[in-house]
């Protein structure tokens, strides 16, 4: 009997059908140890001892795993190829030593690129050892993480009060984001006119060009600067002839894509499905791990976290054959193509993202998977297979018109595709750019044709400031840099969200104050080390830890003697290894006193909060007193921006631009604003204003400071100096009853939350727009905003339409249901959901299949029921002998108890 061990249980539920009754697969359902979180788990002056602890949750399967080998011969570590997947299988293999489960036994190592039962036999019989320079590289990444962690979060804590911890690349990363803000506050605008005239030919074709030159002179970008110099050559263009001078036609090649890397898919399933990193790599889990596909489960796709663009030989001819079937001859190229990464340090050696047998179109594989699996694994495949196929051959026509007087020329150019090839299947899209290859088609003309000219078009435009990062853009920029693995990319964008750093909004990510003021305390104090080539080097120097090259405890002696003392900063630095105690009271001091750090953070983002409004007066003036310098100030509630005249003038405003608050912040110049008395208690109302903005409070702070008198913060749309007594008195009333929903009759309520207002029915939320208020808000709005929710999937917690009630999970009693979900109908039990395949016939599944089912996807098992054993049958003589027992029973009693009085007495 042999033992595998992968990470999953819906992966040890496909393999354990490919291995056979001699293999028992287990899932160690991820990582099995970790840093703990605290001090002490990394201890630099112990020669970077690492102390691991086992997490309570892998308890169960540790136990299982121990178990299963003790009849066993073999452990079989088959975690996914990565590095992080080595250090898994290192891990497990650590946790079973303690136990002194795995004495005696063989352990080996297999990895394999997808989960089909040619791959996995084919690993089973190569297996190696665990690669301890893999490991020793992602140990060395973890513990360069928790350094920086666990060394700069208690600084940041003490200085920056709000500020929630810095990570190293993410932080890094929070960057990139931050710059690019700043590039695009410090733009300023620039005209620039552009003229273009529309030309029908004899023929009746018709084609626009573009004024290129003027009275001999090439024109640039800038050169027709305004409208009346562009308006005086339109007059001049509207008056002449014109003729084709010259016609180019080249022939051009458009050669296909690779295959996806992790990078690539990522920002290809953001451009086209609207897909965050995150979002993508969950799905294409699920699809190397595999689907049920009408009774065999079967992985789809390659292991989706690679750097590599190749593919194998076998794969390769797969995909030939399938665009040869598909497509056609014409479209199979002489030769199989071959790429090459373009990365300087990928990581190990992968293949591409790519699909396990090309034969399984997306249409013939749809019905078994949900809406979103579908279209990712459309994407892989069709990018793939048009990997493999032939270039598109293209006609690049130039044509230049000039002017009877030859004063002007004008241009068109344009492409014809003559032979489509890999653009029949597949098209890249683009983040930021439009693709010029697939400029306008133009009709056929020759040289000296004459040309009659429409209309004229003198354009406007002015010069736009680079794009916020997409999610899509973010990961290239990050792969551009060397910054972050495939592994990675997508924890680095929710960690920032998570952390409120940056919001998505229309796509694109906004850093926000928060974010703003690490970044600009991080770059002030610790700049060397966040800078994008250290960051890039320090990844470069992991990849030679994993190609045992150099020492991995060289790379974090290295990183950490400097970073714990400051060095740059500290004008004392010693070469000594610290612990990170020490290190956190060595920066402490070197940094100095909040107010150092306030100062010069201040310094830094007064450009950005106090913007110059070239009206000659200083934007730092404060707007109450006129006499005090506004800045950035720490509060214990985070950073705000205070007068320098506090306690005399108590101007706040939220950290924010310019003057967008200054109407509500200026009531605190003479203190709160009374709005008059509520009509139900007779306390007075005031509006007042905190470092969050205005709000409303009812009464005073009472000398039990426990107890704090009503407030409420005023809706975004609402300005301070539109607040009346009775607006006062709706708010401070919130939430507020609107009605009874007509089916469920249970109360609608509109109440002002932490992010605006809203509307509630039972247990959904749904958002007012910015201009509603949660005080007149009707029962017809209302419904209409919930069935909008509901309509989007909101909700999800309620779960959808019961189809049948299976009974009684035998794990717990909790109920198992079949449900009608949004992506066709799905298996639920407490927390559980298992999706049903779309052919499945409702009435026909039993409760055994849907435990299975539920198991695959985490859930609790069925327990397992002792048989009783049958009653044996009495023959007469064991009868009799039982009852003469039975009637001897009492006198034996009897004959004790004497003795016992007898002992008593003697």
């Amino acid at each position: 009997m042999h033992v595998v061990v992968v990470e999953s249980p819906s992966k040890a539920k496909t393999i354990n059908k490919y291995l056979g009754v001699q293999y028992t697969v287990l899932a160690s359902y991820g990582h099995v140890r970790d840093l703990p979180s605290k001090d002490g788990s990394v201890l630099p002056e112990q020669d970077f001892l690492m102390n691991y602890e086992t997490d309570p949750k892998s308890a169960k399967q540790l136990r299982d795993i121990a178990n299963a080998l003790k009849g066993a011969d073999t452990l079989y570590l088959a975690t996914d190829p990565d590095r992080e997947g080595e250090a898994i299988s290192w891990h497990v293999l650590e946790a079973l030593n303690d136990k002194k489960a795995v004495k005696g036994k063989r352990v080996q190592r297999v990895v394999f690129n997808e989960i089909t039962k040619i791959a996995v036999l084919a690993a089973m019989e190569h297996p190696r050892d665990i690669d301890m320079a893999l490991v020793n590289a992602q140990q060395a990444r973890r513990a360069l993480d928790y350094l920086v962690g666990f060394t700069l979060s208690p600084i940041l804590w003490r200085k920056l009060p709000g500020a929630r911890s810095a990570g190293r690349v993410q932080s890094v990363a929070l960057r990139i984001v931050c710059e690019r803000e700043i590039e695009i506050e410090a733009f300023v605008p620039r005209e620039y006119w552009s003229i273009e005239v529309d030309f029908t030919t004899m023929s009746g074709g018709k084609f626009t060009a573009r004024l290129t030159h003027a009275d001999g002179r090439k024109l640039d970008k800038f050169d027709l600067g305004d409208g009346a110099t562009a308006n005086a050559i339109a007059e001049r263009l509207g008056k002449g002839g014109f003729r084709i001078s010259e016609v180019q036609t080249k022939p051009a090649k458009r050669h296909p894509y690779p295959p996806f890397t992790t990078s690539t898919l990522q920002q290809e399933a953001s451009r086209k499905l609207g897909f965050g990193a995150k979002r993508t790599m969950e799905v294409a889990q699920r699809l190397y791990e595999g689907v049920d596909l009408g009774g065999e489960t079967q992985g789809l796709i390659s292991y989706m976290r690679t750097d590599g663009v190749q593919m194998a030989d076998e794969a390769i001819a797969g995909a030939r054959d399938v665009v040869a079937s598909e497509f056609g001859r014409d479209y199979v190229p002489a030769a199989p193509r071959q790429y090459k990464t373009k990365q300087k340090n990928a990581q190990e050696a992968h293949e591409a993202i790519r699909p396990t047998d090309f034969k399984r179109t997306p249409d013939s594989v749809a019905r078994y998977l949900d809406d979103q699996q579908r279209r990712l694994y459309e994407l892989i495949w069709k990018r793939a297979l048009a990997s493999q196929m032939e270039s598109a051959d293209l006609e690049r026509t130039t044509i230049d018109v000039i002017d009877d007087a030859g004063a002007f020329t004008l241009r068109a150019s344009g492409s014809v595709v003559i032979f489509p090839g890999f653009l029949k299947l597949y098209e890249e899209s683009f983040d930021d750019k439009t693709d010029d290859e697939d400029a306008a088609r133009l009709p056929k003309v020759a040289a000296n044709e004459t040309v009659a000219r429409e209309l004229v078009r003198p354009e406007q435009h002015f010069t736009e400031p680079p794009p916020r990062y997409s999610e899509a853009s973010l990961v290239k920029r990050l792969e551009e840099l060397g910054i972050g693995r495939p592994s990675t990319y997508a924890s680095i964008i929710s960690v920032l969200q998570d952390r409120d750093y940056v919001t998505l909004e229309k796509n694109r990510f906004i850093p926000q104050d928060k974010g703003r003021l690490v970044t600009a305390f991080l770059i002030e104090f610790f700049e060397h080390y966040f800078a994008y080539d250290f960051t890039a080097n320090l990844e470069e120097r992991l990849d030679d830890v994993s190609g045992g090259q150099i020492d991995w405890k060289s790379v974090l002696r290295d990183f950490w003697v400097p970073f714990s003392m400051l060095q740059g900063l500290n004008p004392a630095p010693r070469d000594e290894v610290v612990s990170t105690k020490e290190a956190v009271k060595i920066l402490d001091e070197v940094i100095g006193q909040r107010s150092i750090v306030i100062d010069r953070i201040d310094a830094a983002l007064g450009p950005h909060f106090f913007p110059d409004k070239g009206d000659g007066v200083d934007p730092r003036v404060c707007p109450a007193c006129a006499e005090g310098r506004l800045g950035i100030k720490l509060g214990r509630n985070g950073a705000f921006i205070g007068c320098s005249r506090y306690p005399e003038c108590k101007y706040t405003r939220p950290l924010a631009i310019g003057d967008a608050t200054d109407g509500a912040a200026a009531l605190t110049a003479d203190g709160p604003k009374v709005l008059g008395d509520d009509p139900a208690t007779g306390l007075q109302i005031t509006l007042r204003t905190g470092p969050y903005g205005p709000y409303v409070q009812l009464g005073e702070q009472t000398e039990d400071k426990k107890k704090k008198p009503k407030r409420s913060s005023l809706p975004k749309a609402t300005p301070a100096d539109a607040v009346t007594l009775d607006m006062a008195v709706g708010l401070l009333a919130l939430p507020r009853l609107v009605g009874q929903h007509p089916e469920t009759r249970k109360d609608i309520v509109a109440g002002l939350g932490r992010f605006g207002p809203y509307v509630k029915h039972d247990t959904l939320y749904a958002s007012l727009d910015k201009d509603e208020s949660p005080l007149d808000v009707g029962l017809n709005r209302a419904m209409e905003l919930i069935a909008r929710k509901e309509a989007r999937g909101g909700a999800r917690k309620q779960g959808g339409e019961v189809l049948r009630l299976m009974g009684p999970h035998p794990a717990d009693g909790k109920p198992v249901e079949i449900l009608k979900g949004k992506y066709g109908s799905y298996l639920r039990h407490g927390k559980t959901n298992a999706t049903l395949p779309p052919e499945t016939d409702i009435a026909g599944v039993t409760m055994e299949q849907s435990i299975d089912a539920l198991v695959a996807r985490g859930g609790k098992k069925a327990p397992k029921v002792k048989a009783k054993k049958a009653p044996v049958k009495k023959t007469a003589a064991k009868k009799k002998t039982a009852a003469k027992k039975k009637a001897a029973a009492p006198q034996a009693k009897a004959a004790v108890a004497k003795k016992r009085v007898a002992a008593g007495a003697a």
